[in-house]
């Protein structure tokens, strides 16, 4: 299960959401992914975990969904269940109704220093699927002075620090590719469907 959460420093209402990402990624079926939005920096503080590229994504699925407009906090898990993010009663209980849920597309990496192997494999044909390679770290406390949470000392989990779609698989016959890697951050593929569909599958490497 796939948990992505879009969030901002500069918003009051998101460190419920940040705390309650952390707490659902105690569950190893869990992959979470803290997605720092830039659009609430104007009110005074700068998040320095922003990526206008995360901004998009979260537009995209908006317009998938045919919204207008975009929010903080917000959860989509598995790429199809938007919730508020903060929101732990109705987040826990979508959480619970996908777990156990079997995926139509299995995912197998393997690293070999500067290089990562990815394969994929279904039984059944599933459409065209795209795959993402996450990047992201682990954590980070963040002092911040100025805007809605002017001096509050913040903790952060499972920040992403890149999003790149490496490749379309036709979803039908297997395929294995390689992508270069560096570093040692957590690695997560996705198989999502295109226009920001449904995550169709993930694994990680820690």
């Amino acid at each position: 299960m796939v948990i992505e959460l879009y969030t901002s420093q500069g918003c009051s209402s998101c460190p419920p959401a940040d705390a309650l990402l952390n707490k659902l990624a105690l569950d190893e079926n869990v992959i979470a992914l803290a997605l720092h939005v830039d659009y609430w920096d104007y009110i005074g503080w700068k998040d320095s975990f922003a990526n206008p590229a995360f901004t998009a994504r979260q537009k995209g699925y908006a317009e998938a969904a045919g919204r207008r407009s975009i929010y903080t906090p917000q959860m989509i898990i598995d790429g199809t269940h938007d919730v508020v993010g903060n929101r732990a009663k109705d987040v826990t209980a979508i959480v619970a109704r996908e777990a156990g849920i079997e995926t139509p597309v299995s995912i197998r990496l393997a690293r070999s220093g500067d290089a990562l192997s990815i394969a994929l494999s279904s039984d059944a044909p599933v459409g065209p699927v795209d795959i993402h390679v996450v990047r992201y770290r682990a954590g980070d406390t963040v002092s911040v002075e100025r805007g809605e949470n002017a001096g509050r000392d913040l903790d952060y989990s499972h920040i992403v620090t890149d999003w790149d779609v490496v490749a379309r698989w036709d979803g039908d016959s297997p395929l294995t590719t390689e992508v270069p890697v560096s570093g040692d951050l957590p690695i997560v593929v996705l198989a999502q469907e295109p226009d920001y569909g449904p995550i169709l599958s993930a694994a990680r490497l820690k």
